[in-house]
């Protein structure tokens, strides 16, 4: 039996003041006007995962204006051979906070208990964006394999910022950096080796299935050289760089220095140098690979979210990716305008018509 999010309520998230969906574990395609609320239904099934959720907003921005109450998330995740009541929620202006089964959880507990993988439409430009926004979906892929990553990157990131504040200030006494630098090397050494085991499990899942969407070749580089590859390596290389980074008052040595590098295995072309069809193609590949991983690893496959995918697909590849899905048993949850873009799902998928009244966004199955 698959991951799969059932009864899920929404009150007071974004542009819904009270929302209630019931799903089965099938697909689930939402489709209405633009503008109606259908991306506000896959960000609060994006929060049902560790982070910030699809959209990286703070928990302030997510509640509906103009109340601004605070919200509220729960629905019922079936993971297994049993199912967990889980909740979230923010009070106005306060962080979210999450409770399983009734007890208060972390955001690592409950990415323990379930794995949600998505592809929004501001991904498109990944391939050829900066590498910020590369690393943050690699690692996004990195947490859905080892929620603890996540924990890793806060470390690693709170140690920076400090570092970063003495390098701006120009202290130069070795005293003040060597602990916030042990940080650094302990956390950045298992963030770069979780990085790499989810390379080699994308790259697995891709090699072993045969699919309509083009294999994509996975490379992690580093902006300068080489990442030190112990954690004793790269605390010397943050030693040694201190003068150059103070200089330029910026750390310049560690993974956060890292970027992902795809080719179009079968065109031997460079993923920023495809057609905008082909790097689409790829994404959906990379998101389709994760899942196969996941489901190869835990017996079952993760709750995907692609919003607006099927207008940006031939019909073809829109056949192809729902039979995909479909084979894999993953819960869908899908945006488009409207249920023509789903007509190859048939009976296989849940539909759920999104429209707008008097500023309140309401939600029918059909």
């Amino acid at each position: 039996m698959s991951l799969a999010l059932t009864d899920l309520a929404l009150s007071y998230f974004r542009s819904h003041r009270q929302a209630r969906i019931a799903g089965d574990g099938r697909p689930m395609a939402i489709y209405g006007p633009n503008g109606a609320g259908k991306t506000n239904i896959l960000e609060a099934v994006s929060l049902f995962s560790p982070g910030r959720g699809l959209r990286r907003a703070s928990a302030e921005e997510m509640a509906r204006r103009p109340e601004s109450l605070g919200w509220k998330l729960s629905g019922l995740m079936r993971a297994a051979d049993r199912t967990h009541e889980v909740e979230t929620w923010s009070d106005r202006g306060a962080a979210r906070q999450v409770r399983i089964d009734g007890k208060p959880a972390t955001q690592l507990d409950l990415g323990r208990l379930s794995r949600v993988v998505w592809l929004v439409p501001s991904m498109d430009r990944l391939w050829t964006e900066g590498a910020e926004g590369r690393r943050r979906f690699l690692d996004r892929l990195v947490m859905s394999f080892d929620p603890a990553h996540a924990e890793a990157s806060l470390t690693y990131e709170k140690a920076m910022r400090d570092r970063n504040r003495l390098l701006r200030d120009q202290v130069r006494d070795a005293a003040w950096y060597g602990a916030l630098e042990a940080q650094m090397a302990r956390a950045g050494l298992a963030i770069q080796r979780a990085r790499a085991a989810a390379l080699e499990r994308l790259t697995a899942a891709q090699a072993e299935a045969e699919t309509a969407f083009p294999v994509a070749e996975l490379t992690l580089v580093q902006a300068e050289g080489d990442m030190p590859e112990s954690e004793e390596a790269l605390r010397a290389a943050l030693a040694e760089s201190r003068t150059r980074d103070i200089a330029s008052g910026r750390t310049l040595v560690g993974p956060h220095r890292a970027d992902l590098d795809a080719t179009y295995a079968a065109k031997a072309v460079a993923a920023r140098d495809c057609s905008t069809g082909e790097q689409k193609a790829l994404l959906v590949s990379l998101i389709l690979a994760n899942a196969r991983a996941l489901a190869a690893r835990d017996g079952d496959a993760p709750i995907l979210i692609l919003d607006e995918v099927a207008a940006h697909l031939d019909a073809g590849r829109r056949a192809a990716l729902f039979d995909e899905i479909c084979a894999l048993g993953a819960q869908t949850w899908m945006t488009g305008t409207g249920p023509e873009l789903f007509a190859e799902l048939g009976e296989r998928a849940q539909y759920l018509e999104v429209t707008e009244r008097d500023g309140l966004s309401e939600v029918r199955a059909r």
